[in-house]
């Protein structure tokens, strides 16, 4: 074989090996999803973020937000 063809052969040999163990060695972490519900307890427009914060709190969720035209109050958690 001619010695530059031995020395391409080396190094894909090389790189397809260390892309192999470097990906065996790293550690994908799953994100975990939103979930959303309208507030059983808030109606009417939501002004104030704090108002709609307090009463999804009340309601076992850890966040909140605001959607649509009427303000609708969303409770938010991690399903």
């Amino acid at each position: 074989m001619d010695l530059s063809v031995k020395f391409c052969v080396i190094v894909l040999l090389v790189l397809v090996t260390t892309g192999v163990f470097l990906n065996m060695g790293l550690v994908q972490v799953a994100l975990a999803r939103d979930c959303e519900a309208p507030s059983h307890k808030f109606h009417g427009a939501c002004v104030r973020d704090s108002n709609c914060a307090s009463v999804c709190e009340t309601e076992g969720f850890s966040g909140d937000k605001r959607e649509g035209p009427l303000m609708r109050c969303y409770c938010t958690k991690q399903c």
